[in-house]
């Protein structure tokens, strides 16, 4: 016993010696995966319908097996289809064949236009394919091909698998696949050969029949006709008589200034060259028995014009030449420049020696001497100017990338009011009779935040590029770019308004570089409206003050009377440039020790007295000063500063930075109550005596809680008081108006330092390298190029190209919101608008082609119209009538012109003025090619081996172009009786 317990620990090492071999396990394997996607047993589809190939949905699924080291991937092809019920059906099917064999024979699928080679050769509608998983790897011995094979036949044995099995052999550009497929009693061998070399015996019906005959080695002696299905496929690359209509742009007209053929703000459109190479015209013969015709290597029945069926494809260029897609391209290639606009143009701007330099220290020194000149009247404006007559001295007018005409004609319509004597002042700010204002594409600046598709910035970046594509490249855009930024200079300086931008505050759904224009226009706005002010009438700005101010006017009393004064009685609207930019505004601390502070607390009689209302806008409506009884009038206050998206962000940034603790948040909020405590000034000044109270009834009624209460007498009376949060202690609110001053608007520091934000705008523009710029403004270059796409779509009306175009828009908005879009992502969708391009393109040279313009009956011209945009949506198209259609008429006669223009031969309006048929024959050039490709399907149904044996379907596919003949045959034999 003792003996006999010892090896029990032995079991677990026991060696399972049934699958012992490699090859045994190799086999395991294969049925493993056969178990798996449970493909075991016979299931019956539905017999396969009309054109279901092309159609239908084809689906596969993969894995990998190893024999020994070499690893073998496994993939099971098959057409998706409605699943049918399977119970009780084992015992009745026993002996029916299996659904591929049936398949075989089904002439409903014969040429799919797109499927798998094996769908092709044998018509299946499933099988599984075992190949060498790494795509250099190949099984090229017989002895490993014939291991393999036997793998398969045992797997299919062991399994009762009724789907066939294909192994892949040689190298596997040559596509041989050999493979098996097993019934109860029946079994199919799938064979094939492929030559380079076709022996000429077999270039022809008759010889393929003998062929196949002799492979089936039927014993019966009168064999069962074969049923035969015939396909030619003729090309045609030869277009001669049709010109391509595209007309590339005219660049020498366009060098010379002249806008030819393209205007500047228009996008280009369609291909360079025929996107159309190849017609491809399939003639087939669907049902043809045996002995009907006759087609050996002397004469042949097959005439492609009485081919009972013509189906017809096209074959488009690779990747041809569009210029839409080259033109934003080439835009979008300036992104990845490192350059600076000096570099690209040469020397800098300023870098000059002598007397220039000399100027410019002058102006600067001057600048800060306290001299009561006006600062527009120095050298500020003057070293632009001098610096533009240096760019031009450094290159000759020869020398400048732009050519002085185009530079004019792209200013004039980035600028038109600069045509008129006197510039519009912005009148025409914005056109709002654009067409496409209603519809929904006007709205897609704000989905790719580009900019309005009539703004400044849109025609920008239409005309830079432009002159990338035809005027100089980067050079070109740098030189315009440079010019745009001295015109933004200049008109900033004279209180010229920028055209083509709204008006009002950055528009934040556009792109920076836009609302940096809107920011500058803002600017300009403001200074345009004060200068206005201060020439028209300066009594007018200070009523009740007019002496006060009036002493301020002198440069000596200036300190004293600030230091006296505060603010009080500085005018807002008075400030010029000079003053505005270096007078410095007394700090908070020196503001609190004024005179105001103290009768601002209380706001008390001593206040009402000494300070007349100004600044009044208008009389509130009902409201009333809780303690005079006065009206409450609404004051005139400073409008919030424009901001845009970068300086909202940087603000953003600097309050989160102050944290959390209270030091921080009491500084954070005194940055954001500048507005509440400029609006508080402005309420004390045009209503003297109030209190707080009465400014939150007027700007925060929410926070003035009233409640109706019986007093002493008894009556029936309303009292009011501040809100919890207003009661609260160190209040921001009551804080405010504690400091705040009596102070009307106009004579208040001003929220909105315009000066010191046009400078900063244009120092940014002046910054800006190419690259930079055309990263601003490629949103807008793909809005424009989507709108061009979809006006040309609305020409063509492809129904495919619109669902695309929604696809582009969808998937640029979701790319272009980001601030840096990669440039992978913006790739897509450049090549996404090419592909569209090209679409369209295609459709106009087959409607050239097709002559469906030349159409006098409406109905041809409506079929002709339909079957172009088959062609172009469809891997293949059916000609209606074959030859004898409208259609097929004129395919017919594409082929007869281009045979003529090949063989050199008389048209064929000369020939048929030849009066004796023996000299037309000699002229006469055949109507079509010799074929390309010659398809062919055999098929049969006898009983093999043996006479008695079961009758089983037999099918031989074979393919026959210039430099390729292929022969794939399934050969179906009785394993029961033979």
């Amino acid at each position: 016993m003792a003996a006999d317990s010892e090896p029990e620990s032995e079991v677990f090492e026991i060696t399972d010696f049934t699958t012992a071999s490699e090859w045994e396990r190799f086999i395991s394997k294969i049925e493993e995966v056969l178990n798996d996607w449970k493909l075991i047993g016979n299931s019956l589809g539905k017999p396969l319908e009309k054109g279901v190939f092309t159609s239908g949905t084809w689906e596969e699924k993969s894995d990998e097996i190893s024999f020994a080291d070499f690893k073998f991937s496994v993939t099971h092809h098959y057409l998706v289809q409605d699943s049918t019920d399977k119970e009780g059906k084992d015992e009745v099917l026993e002996d029916v064949i299996p659904q591929s064999m049936q398949d075989l024979l089904c002439m409903n699928n014969d040429f799919p236009p797109r499927a798998h080679c094996l769908v092709r050769w044998y018509g299946l509608r499933e099988f599984v394919v075992i190949a060498p998983a790494a795509n250099h790897d190949a099984v090229l011995s017989e002895s490993k091909c014939n291991l393999l094979l036997s793998s398969v036949s045992i797997a299919l044995g062991n399994t009762g698998c009724q789907v066939p099995l294909f192994v892949q052999i040689h190298h596997k550009w040559r596509r041989m696949y050999v493979g098996e497929c097993q019934g109860h009693g029946v079994r199919t061998d799938f064979e094939m050969v492929h030559l380079r070399k076709v022996p000429n015996q077999y270039t022809h019906l008759s010889g393929l029949l003998d062929i196949f005959k002799s492979k089936i080695g039927c014993p019966l002696t009168p064999l069962p006709p074969v049923s035969i299905a015939i396909r030619f496929t003729y090309v045609l690359q030869d277009w001669q008589q049709y010109f391509w209509p595209q007309q590339p742009p005219d660049i020498d007209a366009l060098v010379g200034g002249e806008v030819g053929g393209l205007e500047f703000g228009k996008l280009p459109f369609g291909a360079c060259e025929d996107p159309i190479s190849e017609l491809h015209l399939a003639t087939t013969w669907p049902h043809l028995t045996e002995g009907i015709i006759v087609d050996n290597d002397v004469y042949s029945d097959l005439d492609p014009i009485q081919a009972p069926h013509w189906s017809v494809r096209v074959r488009k260029a690779d990747n041809p030449q569009c210029l839409l897609g080259d033109f934003v391209t080439e835009f979008f290639k300036i992104c990845r420049r490192k350059e600076s606009t000096d570099e690209i143009l040469g020397r800098s701007t300023f870098e000059e020696e002598g007397r220039e330099i000399a100027d410019i220290t002058h102006a600067l020194s001057k600048l800060t001497e306290p001299a009561p000149v006006p600062i527009h009247k120095l050298s500020v404006s003057n070293m632009v100017h001098t610096a533009k007559k240096k760019i031009r001295k450094h290159r000759g007018v020869e020398e400048s990338p732009l050519n002085n005409d185009v530079l004019n004609t792209i200013l004039l319509f980035l600028f038109p009011d600069a045509a008129s004597e006197k510039p519009l002042d912005g009148s025409s700010a914005v056109d709002n009779n654009n067409p496409l204002s209603e519809s929904e594409e006007y709205n897609l600046y704000n989905q790719f935040k580009s900019a309005p598709s009539d703004s400044l910035t849109y025609k920008l970046a239409l005309c830079l590029c432009m002159i990338n594509f035809y005027h100089g490249g980067l050079k070109g855009v740098a030189h315009l770019w440079q010019e745009f930024v001295l015109e933004m200079r200049f008109r900033w300086e004279n209180n010229f308004l920028i055209p083509g931008l709204a008006s009002g505050p950055p528009d934040l759904r556009c792109c920076l570089l836009h609302q940096k224009l809107q920011m500058l226009n803002c600017c300009i706005e403001r200074k345009k409206a004060r200068d206005e002010g201060r020439k028209t009438n300066t009594s007018d700005m200070f009523p009740g003050d007019a002496g006060k101010a009036g002493d301020q006017l002198g440069p000596d009393n200036l300190k004293d009377t600030d230091k006296e004064k505060g603010e009080v009685g500085k005018s807002w609207d008075s400030w010029s440039d000079s003053e505005e930019e270096f007078f410095e505004c007394l700090s908070d601390t020196e503001e609190l020790k004024g005179n105001g502070q103290e009768s601002g607390k209380k706001g008390g009689p001593k206040e009402t007295a000494s300070l007349k209302p100004e600044g009044r806008l208008h009389q509130h409506g009902k409201l009333t000063l809780l303690h005079n009884g006065e009206p409450l009038y609404i004051p005139v206050t400073q409008e919030p500063a424009p901001m845009t998206e970068d300086l909202l962000e940087e603000q953003s940034e600097v309050l989160a930075k102050l944290g959390t603790s209270a030091e921080g948040a009491h500084l954070r909020a005194r940055m954001q109550s500048a507005c509440l405590l400029s609006d508080m000034e402005s309420f004390k000044a045009a209503n003297p005596g109030c209190f707080l109270e009465d400014f939150v009834r007027w700007y925060s009624p929410r926070d003035y809680i009233e409640e109706e209460v019986i007093d002493e007498k008894g009556n029936m009376v309303l009292k009011g008081e501040l809100s919890a949060r207003m009661k609260i202690p160190s209040n921001m609110w009551v804080e405010a108006w504690e400091t705040a001053k009596p102070i009307p608007a106009r004579r208040q520091r001003r929220l909105f330092d315009d000066t010191r934000e046009a400078e900063k705008v244009l120092h940014y523009l002046a910054v800006q390298k190419p690259a930079d710029l055309a990263r601003h403004l490629l949103p807008c270059v793909i809005h424009a190029a989507v709108l061009k796409v979809k006006e040309e779509e609305n020409l063509e009306n492809i129904s495919s190209v619109k669902k695309i175009i929604k696809q582009i828009i969808t998937h640029s908005s979701k790319v272009l919101h980001f601030p840096n879009p990669e440039d992978k992502k913006l790739e897509e969708i450049i090549h996404q608008i090419t592909n569209v391009e090209a679409i369209i393109a295609r459709a106009r040279s087959l409607k050239a082609k097709f002559g469906t313009e030349k159409c006098e009956q409406e109905e041809e011209k409506e079929d002709l119209e339909k079957f172009v945009s088959c062609l172009l949506e469809q891997p293949e198209v059916l000609v209606v009538g074959a030859g004898r259609g409208h259609a097929g008429k004129i395919i017919h006669k594409l082929f007869v012109n281009a045979q003529r223009a090949a063989a050199m031969a008389p048209p064929e309006e000369e020939l048929k003025r030849v009066s004796y048929p023996e000299e037309r024959r000699q002229n006469s050039v055949s109507d079509f090619p010799p074929p390309a490709g010659r398809e062919l399907i055999l098929r049969t149904t006898v009983p093999r081996p043996a006479p008695y044996s079961r009758a089983l379907p037999q099918r031989m596919y074979s393919v026959l172009t210039k430099e390729d003949f292929r022969l794939a045959g399934a050969f179906s034999s009785d394993t029961s009786f033979f």
